[in-house]
């Protein structure tokens, strides 16, 4: 039987995540179908626009960690960036909202579905839901997502067997096909793959239910205007704040990443 705490969630606490975990199988071959169909160009097209981009999060060596999805603060993609008048050079002469609007009813109207049903029943909780898949060898530095006002849950598409995990204070957590793992990622956390094999989750953020959803809201607005004026590419999602301090690394027995900084030119 798993154990939960302040930061590992159970989420049976959280009924509006059903939805999504009963279509996962679903979402999961949305997925799929849109790595094995779409074009070169429409793949990297995702990549470069429909997933949020750090310039604080660091990992080890050349593996990376790749996202792309359809809904941020609580906004689907294309309105997203109507909104926030986002520009991409290297797409200057395509209608980039247009694009992703195409992308997302063509490749993942299952998804969508499920997102608006939730939505639309539980005032909006769900702010931020993406793929994020872990290649091979990924180890990521430990840090924090700076977001107070929100959970993240992570529903699992593809795991495979093997030492797939997330590190969060003392504890070593995994994932699993058809579940969720729920977490609250103010806390030091770091995600590593040390398989040959790639690991994809749908992240899931969503407000928290224990604070006054005007305080949330009026917190999530502040936040996401800081951090599209420091990376309009981070959608809201990634921020500077996000970094662990160094008595975190010591305290999490994770000391050695420290020296990562030198070789990353942090």
């Amino acid at each position: 039987m798993e154990t939960f705490n302040e930061y590992h969630l159970d989420s049976k606490k959280f009924p509006f995540l059903n939805i999504l975990q009963e279509n996962w199988q679903v979402i999961r071959d949305e997925f799929i179908s849109f790595r094995q169909q779409a074009t070169q160009a429409e793949m990297q097209f995702a990549l470069d626009v429909m997933g949020p981009k750090s310039k604080t999060i660091k990992t080890k060596g050349k593996s990376k960690y790749s996202a792309f999805g359809v809904l941020f603060q609580g906004k689907f993609i294309e309105q997203y960036i109507q909104d926030h008048q986002i520009e991409y050079p290297q797409y200057e002469s395509q209608n980039v909202s247009e694009k992703v609007l195409e992308l997302r009813q063509r490749y993942f109207p299952a998804l969508a579905r499920a997102i608006a049903e939730t939505n639309e029943n539980n005032d909006n909780i769900l702010r931020n839901v993406y793929f994020g898949t872990f290649l091979p060898g990924l180890d990521v530095k430990l840090h924090v997502n700076y977001n107070p006002h929100m959970n993240r849950g992570y529903l699992g598409l593809i795991v495979p067997a093997g030492d797939i995990a997330m590190k969060i204070c003392h504890d070593k957590l995994y994932w699993h096909e058809g579940e969720f793992m729920v977490l609250d990622h103010s806390y030091p956390h770091c995600p590593h793959n040390y398989t040959e094999y790639e690991r994809t989750v749908l992240v899931v953020d969503f407000f928290k239910i224990d604070q006054p959803r005007a305080e949330v809201v009026r917190f999530e607005q502040e936040l996401v205007k800081q951090r599209m004026e420091e990376n309009p590419y981070s959608l809201g999602v990634f921020g500077q704040n996000d970094k662990a301090q160094p008595e975190d690394f010591i305290k999490y027995g994770l000391s050695h990443q420290l020296e990562w900084d030198k070789a990353l030119g942090v």
